[in-house]
């Protein structure tokens, strides 16, 4: 994860960005989009760039398209990792902003939703925020997740999942590598009673499923084939 895939690309995060708006939930300022009369809500757990990157909204507002209520909360306190501050590389970022420290500030945010009437949650988790989505596959509080590019996640998390899980990784990926996300299809593939898959993107690199160019057709395209695996899968498991 300290590797420079993780910061590879970082996006210009834009506050004003997406078509939807912030408000508060759970005590953490999140980016919402979709219905709020929507029962079924899809949590979207960035990764250490935070929540006002563009093609992360732009995700979440296609993924509100398809009838979810989508939030995807600022895990950060308005302190999103900075490349250029060479006085505070990842690792020491991290410190401030660890998964763990994620998992426990977006309980409060599951049940923010219950309260509204939401009854089935679903889960996508970028780079770091894949280990929050893994916490929360593990302690049962969604009903389904999606892990893209994961960073952090180890074969134990994979074990221990209870909700149907779908694991989209890259070819090109330090953090993630091919080998251990075939350990994680073993780990599947022994549990029947979780649905869950592994696919592995060729010649992508990790953070291709959000940090890409808009304009550059060849990592839209495998970009947009991340997104509609993610939406199959909420469609089928989030209702």
């Amino acid at each position: 994860m300290s590797g420079p895939q993780c910061c590879s690309n970082p996006p210009t995060l834009n506050p004003n960005s997406g078509g939807g708006h912030v408000e508060e939930i759970g005590g953490l300022k999140s980016y919402v989009t979709g219905s709020p009369d929507s029962k079924s809500a899809i949590l979207l757990v960035s990764d250490v760039f935070g929540y006002e990157a563009p093609n992360l909204r732009k995700l979440a507002d296609k993924v509100a398209a398809a009838g979810f209520y989508v939030v995807v909360p600022d895990f950060f306190y308005g302190d999103p990792f900075v490349p250029e501050n060479s006085e505070r590389p990842v690792m020491v970022w991290i410190k401030d902003h660890g998964a763990d420290k994620g998992f426990e500030d977006v309980k409060p945010v599951v049940d923010a939703l219950k309260s509204k009437g939401i009854s089935a949650i679903g889960a996508a988790g970028f780079c770091w925020g894949a280990k929050v989505v893994v916490q929360l596959a593990n302690a049962g509080l969604i009903q389904a997740a999606v892990l893209l590019h994961p960073g952090f996640v180890n074969v134990d998390d994979i074990k221990g999942v209870k909700a149907p899980i779908a694991v989209l990784g890259a070819e090109i990926d330090q953090i993630s590598p091919p080998e251990l996300l075939k350990q994680f299809e073993e780990v599947l593939n022994a549990k029947p009673e979780v649905d869950g898959y592994v696919k592995i993107f060729p010649k992508v690199a990790h953070g291709w499923t959000v940090r890409y160019d808009v304009n550059d057709e060849a990592a839209v395209k495998p970009a947009n084939e991340a997104h509609a695996d993610l939406l199959a899968w909420f469609a089928k498991y989030v209702k």
